[in-house]
C-alpha cells in the first residue's frame, strides 16, 4: 500500500475543500488531478527534493512523488547555499523544486497519465533530515507502511465536520508538518497553510479561516501567549491545539490554558524517526492536572502523556535492562509506525525497539516524563543531572523567560553548572532562588544572561552551539 491511497480515498468523498493557502483552495479531487500531472514529471527521477515554504504545491509534490514511486525529500530552505548544495548532491538524479518552480505544479497542461501508484509498502516514501541538535543531521527513512500505520492508528476516515479546518504553520521539512497533511486529509479536514509564522498572523488566520485544529512548537506557543498578554484568545472555533517538538516550559502551558479556555490542549511527543507522535497528553489530562491538589496528578502537566494505540514505551538502564516505574533511564519505543532507519547507517532498532536517545521515566499509570536528551546529561561529582529539572525551577522565577542549563569542564567536579537565561535579574538572587527549591548540588554555579538562546527553526535548543560559545568565551 502507498500513501497515495489517502488522497484517493479523500477524492472519492467528492469535492470537499482539501487544502488552502494564499487565498486559493484545492478540493481533494483537484489535488489528485494535479498530483497525477506531477507524477508524470517525476517518474524518471530518483527523488523529489522540495526547497520551498508551505505552499499548495507541497501537497501536490508529496503525492506526485508517491504516485511516481520515488521518495519525497523536503529540505530546510532556510539553510545557507553551501549547506543546501551539499544536501542536493546527496541525491543525484533528483527533481529539485525551488520556490520559483512551485506555481508551475498548479498549472499543468494536457492530460495526465493516471496510472495507479506502485504498491510496495516497504518502499521509501519520505526522507527527512533530523534537526541535528546533538549530532550531525541524519537522513531518516520513512517507508509507506510507517506513515500509513500512524494515520490508520490515530484517525478515522472522513469523520471531520464539513466546516473543520486544520492550521499547519510548521515548516514542510518537519515531520509534524508532513503528518498534519496526511491526517487532516484522511479525516476530511480542510488544511490551511501558513507560509510564514508570526503570532499575530497565526491568530488572525485562526479567526478568519474558522480553524478548529492546530499544531505549534513551544516557541510558537510562547510567542502566541506573549502576543495575547492578559487577554483571552477570542478564537471560538479552535477546539484542539497540539504542541510538541521540544520541551514546553510549564509557565507557557499554564498561561495558554488560561488564554484558550475553550480549547482542548494536547502535548505530543515524537521524533522524526517515529513518524511523528508516539505519546500524547490529552485535553482531559491537562485540565485534570491543572485543577488537582494531588502532587502526582498535578505533575502530569509536565509529562508527555501515554503511548498512542499500537505503540509501546519502555525505560531501560545503560545495560539494556527494563526499569520499574519511577526510575529514570533511556526511552525506547516500538510499533508499526516506528522507522528508526537512516540512509547513512541503516536500521537502528533492535527487536523492533528504537532507542530515542531521550532520558525519561514512567509513573505508575504509564505517563511518560521526558527529561531531555541523554547527550545533555551533566555529570557533576559523579552525579547524573538532567538539565530539564533545573530549567523548570529557573523558569518559575518571575524575571526568567527562557533557560538553558549546561555543563562546562571543571577540574574539581568534572563539570560545573552554568545557567544561561533570557530575562533580567540578579545572578546571586537567582542562584538563591534555585537553591531553595533544589539541593545544593543542582544549584547553578554560574548564572549568565543573554538576549536570546540559539535554536533551530522549529524551536529546539542548540546546546552544542551554546556550549561552544561559552567555552570559547571562557578560554578567551
Amino acid at each position: 500500500m502507498n500513501i497515495a491511497v489517502l488522497l484517493e480515498m479523500a477524492a472519492s468523498a467528492g469535492h470537499r475543500p482539501a487544502v488552502t493557502e494564499g487565498g486559493r483552495t484545492l478540493s481533494a479531487a483537484e489535488l489528485q488531478r494535479l498530483a497525477h500531472h506531477a507524477a508524470d514529471r517525476f517518474r524518471d527521477r530518483t527523488a523529489v527534493l522540495y526547497l520551498g515554504p508551505n505552499h499548495l504545491a507541497y501537497s501536490v509534490a508529496l503525492f506526485g512523488a508517491a504516485l511516481a514511486g520515488v521518495p519525497f525529500v523536503p529540505l530546510n530552505y532556510r539553510l545557507g547555499d553551501a549547506q543546501l548544495d551539499a544536501l542536493i548532491l546527496r541525491h543525484p538524479g533528483a527533481e529539485v523544486l525551488h520556490p520559483a518552480d512551485l506555481d508551475a505544479l498548479l498549472t499543468p497542461s494536457g492530460e495526465a497519465d493516471r496510472r495507479p501508484a506502485p504498491q510496495d509498502r516497504d518502499a521509501t516514501a519520505v526522507v527527512l533530515y533530523t534537526s541535528g541538535t546533538t549530532a550531525a543531521p541524519k537522513a531518516a527513512l520513512l517507508r509507506h507502511r510507517h506513515l500509513l500505520a500512524y494515520v490508520f492508528n490515530t484517525q478515522d476516515f472522513g469523520t471531520a465536520e464539513a466546516s473543520d479546518a486544520g492550521l499547519v504553520a510548521l515548516p514542510p521539512y518537519h515531520v509534524a508538518g508532513l503528518m498534519n497533511l496526511l491526517t487532516n486529509l484522511y479525516a476530511g479536514r480542510r488544511i490551511v497553510y501558513l507560509s510564514a509564522f508570526s503570532p499575530a498572523e497565526w491568530l488572525a488566520t485562526v479567526r478568519r479561516e474558522g480553524v478548529t485544529h492546530a499544531m505549534v512548537v513551544p516557541t510558537m506557543l510562547a510567542r502566541i501567549t506573549a502576543e495575547l498578554g492578559d487577554a483571552q484568545a477570542g478564537t471560538p472555533t479552535l477546539r484542539h491545539l497540539a504542541y510538541g517538538g521540544a520541551r514546553c516550559p510549564l509557565p507557557v502551558v499554564e498561561r495558554a490554558l488560561r488564554q484558550f479556555p475553550d480549547t482542548g490542549f494536547v502535548n505530543a511527543y515524537g521524533l522524526t524517526e517515529t513518524a511523528s507522535s508516539v505519546c500524547v497528553l490529552g485535553p482531559d489530562d491537562h485540565w485534570r492536572a491543572l485543577a488537582s491538589d494531588d502532587p502526582a496528578v498535578r505533575a502530569r502537566l509536565g509529562s508527555v502523556g501515554r503511548p498512542l494505540p499500537g505503540v509501546e514505551v519502555e525505560i531501560r538502564d545503560e545495560d539494556g535492562k527494563p526499569l520499574e516505574p519511577g526510575r529514570t533511564g533511556l526511552v525506547l519505543v516500538r510499533g508499526e509506525q516506528i522507522s528508526g532507519e537512516y540512509a547513512e547507517t541503516g536500521g537502528a532498532a533492535t527487536d523492533g525497539w528504537f532507542a530515542t536517545r531521550d532520558r525519561g521515566r514512567l509513573d505508575e499509570d504509564g505517563y511518560l516524563f521526558v527529561e531531555g536528551r541523554a547527550d545533555d546529561t551533566i555529570i557533576r561529582g559523579g552525579e547524573n543531572i538532567a538539565p530539564a529539572e533545573i530549567e523548570d525551577v529557573l523558569l518559575q522565577h518571575p524575571g526568567v523567560r527562557e533557560a538553558a542549563v549546561l555543563g562546562l569542564p571543571d577540574p574539581e567536579w568534572g563539570q560545573r553548572l552554568v545557567a544561561v537565561l533570557v530575562g533580567a535579574g540578579d545572578p546571586e538572587e537567582i542562584r538563591s532562588f534555585a537553591r531553595q527549591r533544589l539541593r545544593s548540588s543542582k544549584t547553578p554555579d554560574t548564572v549568565v544572561f543573554r538576549p536570546g538562546l540559539p535554536r533551530t527553526s522549529t524551536g529546539k535548543l542548540l546546546r552544542r552551539t551554546l556550549v561552544a560559545e561559552l567555552q570559547e568565551a571562557t578560554d578567551a
